[in-house]
Formats: structure tokens, C-alpha cells, sequence
């Protein structure tokens, strides 16, 4: 097929900026091992936020194109693809999977280069890395499918990769987003108790416990550390996940897992904010450990997650709480910094 010249796209051109949505210019043609996706449906992640923010620091690739999960159909491959052909539906996912890793793409936007990493979503077509997307069957719901490219395998992939949530241990999700709800509904599979969730919105605890907390605390209204330890009382805690990366919170986990217990980092706190630890306790089996995306492996854990959904043992769909066209993106990030917006919310490329 003739590769489409132009699209709309929505740029990260200044840090801590509102998005730009215009319209950019793409390759020419696909390079060795590049698949080019026609967007249907695009998930905002936590992290996109803190790139906007520069939380890891200067940005020396502006201006860029951003987003990380998303669905899709695949439009046109290039040299060496074997895992995918024209007509595929596919999820769009930032963890590496089977195939080819390519050249980034080169895209064109007010006659100078645009850059962008392997797979970007914030678009109406992206030219993305073979071992970046999965085929799905073509019968999928897209909207749900486009979780699975970080919502759901990040979640899940924490609880039983990093976490490795045991039968009856106690559970705390600090941070009840689109990744926290998902590690809650994992924990429930996983038969935890108690398991806990923790945020600053009462919107987005409903749905955790919807989705399988036992307990939620508001810590914008009650003390977390006293709720908490009243909660598990002698027991203690034996899993803390935090998804926030504040490093108060990452240290009163540290402070409240029981003597063998795991913390386990899924937000990362911003460049120069760290943590203060009383390390003796690392000697005698306390652990704290750090996630990349759950250590999921998109081709094989979306089929098996997806078994679960079609099984009806987990729920999707009551994550995704609002839509936004692409031209609305910026409102949709301002919900989510907010607090207004709860689980996922989905920028849906024709609307």
C-alpha cells in the first residue's frame, strides 16, 4: 500500500507544556522490521504524565511524540516482519516482545525531524517496531484490547512476577490508577488478604473495591500509617506496592511490611527525590525492589490474560471511565492530575 503522508499527532514540544496537536508528516517508506498501525484507541499511563512533567530530568529528545499503549490494525510492514501482516488487529505496547527491534522512525513536523521511540500512540497512525506489537484476535473488543499494552500486563505482571503474592498474604496498592486497579484485581485472583488500597479519591477507591480490594483508606482524609497498621494489626503487611513514586510513601512501606516482607516500586519518584532507609532490615529478608512494567512479556502474557477475560474471572471494561478525542487530550491529562478521572481513560483516534 501507498504509505499515508500526513497525520495528527499530539507533541510533547516544551516540558511541563500542554501538548501540541498538529498535523505531521510520516516516513516515506517502512524500514527493516517497522509496522505501520493505524491507531484506534490509545490509553494515557501515569508515566506519559511524569515525561510531560521532565520527571526523570532533561528531555534531550524535544520535540517528540509520546504514548505507550494502545490498539490498533496494521496497515503495512517492512522488510523482515514475520509476525504480523496487513490486516492484523494488535495491541500497541512499550515491553518488548517477539520480532524484529528496528530503527526508530523518522517523522516530519514544520519541514524538520520529529522524533520518536519504538512505539508512540498519541497518534492517528504510528510507525512502531515489530517486537512493540501482538496480534489479537480480529472478534477483540479494541477499546479493552488497548489496556493490554500497559494497564493490564504491567499490573498483573507485578503480582505474580515482582511481587509474587502468596495465598492469604496481606496486600497494600498505594495508588489505585489504571495499574494499581489492575495489580488490586490480580492480588484477588491470587486469593490475597486483606488487600488495601490507598489513594487520595474516593472515585477511584469505589472502583477498587469493585475490582477486589477488601479495605480502602482515603489518605487525604485519614492518616495512612494509623489506618494501616490498625487494619493489619499484628499481622503486618507482607506486600506494599506503590505506584505514586513519593518517597514518603516508599518509606512508610518500607517501615510497615512485616520483618520478611517485599516492597515493590512501580512509580518512580522524580530525578534528585530519594529515599531514606534503615537498611538492616535488607539482611534478614526484608526485600525492596524496583518493576519495569511488571517484567510482563506482551506475547505471551496477553493470551493468557485474555483467556481470563473471555472466561469472565477479570474485568475490564468498568476500567475504562471516559473518552476523549484526540484534539481533547490536553483536558483528558488535566482529569487525570486532577483526580477527577478514575481507571483508564481512552483517546479514540475517529472519533
Amino acid at each position: 500500500m501507498n504509505m499515508p503522508k500526513t497525520m495528527k499527532a499530539a507533541i510533547l514540544v516544551e516540558l511541563q507544556k500542554p501538548l501540541v496537536v498538529d498535523e505531521v508528516e510520516l516516513p516515506a517508506a517502512l524500514d527493516v522490521g517497522q509496522v505501520l498501525v493505524k491507531v484506534n484507541n490509545s490509553g494515557i499511563c501515569g508515566s506519559q504524565l511524569g515525561e510531560i512533567d521532565g520527571a526523570k530530568g532533561e528531555d534531550k529528545y524535544l520535540p517528540h511524540l509520546l504514548g505507550h499503549e494502545g490498539s490498533g490494525v496494521v496497515e503495512a510492514v517492512g522488510p523482515g516482519v514475520r509476525f504480523v501482516k496487513p490486516g492484523d488487529h494488535v495491541v500497541l505496547h512499550w515491553r518488548k516482545s517477539q520480532g524484529i527491534e528496528s530503527a526508530p522512525p523518522r517523522y516530519t513536523w514544520k519541514g524538520k525531524t520529529l522524533n520518536a521511540g519504538l512505539i508512540a500512540t498519541f497518534n492517528e497512525y504510528a510507525v512502531v517496531s515489530e517486537n512493540r506489537v501482538t496480534r489479537i484476535d480480529p472478534t477483540s473488543d479494541m477499546e479493552i484490547a488497548s489496556l493490554f499494552g500497559c494497564a493490564v500486563t504491567t499490573g498483573f505482571g507485578v503480582a505474580e512476577n515482582n511481587a509474587k503474592i502468596r495465598f492469604g498474604e496481606a496486600v497494600v496498592v498505594f495508588g489505585a490508577g489504571g495499574v494499581g486497579l489492575n495489580i488490586i484485581q490480580a492480588a484477588g485472583l491470587l486469593s490475597a488478604y486483606p488487600i488495601i488500597a490507598v489513594d487520595l479519591h474516593d472515585n477511584r477507591l469505589d472502583l477498587a473495591k469493585s475490582l477486589g480490594a477488601t479495605h480502602t483508606i482515603n489518605s487525604s482524609k485519614v492518616d495512612a500509617k494509623a489506618a494501616l497498621q490498625e487494619l493489619t494489626g499484628n499481622q503486618g503487611i507482607d506486600v506494599f506496592i506503590d505506584n505514586t513514586g513519593q518517597p514518603a510513601i516508599i518509606e512508610l512501606g518500607y517501615e510497615l511490611t512485616k520483618a520478611q516482607g517485599r516492597v515493590v516500586l512501580v512509580g518512580v519518584p522524580r530525578k534528585g527525590r530519594n529515599i531514606s532507609i534503615y537498611s538492616l532490615p535488607l539482611h534478614f529478608d526484608k526485600r525492596i525492589s524496583g518493576s519495569h512494567g511488571g517484567e510482563a512479556v506482551p506475547h505471551v502474557d496477553i493470551p493468557r490474560y485474555t483467556k481470563l477475560l473471555d472466561a469472565g474471572r477479570i474485568q475490564l471494561k468498568p476500567l475504562i471511565t471516559e473518552h476523549f478525542k484526540l484534539d481533547d487530550i490536553n483536558v483528558a491529562i488535566q482529569r487525570m492530575r486532577s483526580g477527577e478521572l478514575a481507571g483508564r481513560c481512552l483517546i479514540k483516534m475517529d472519533a
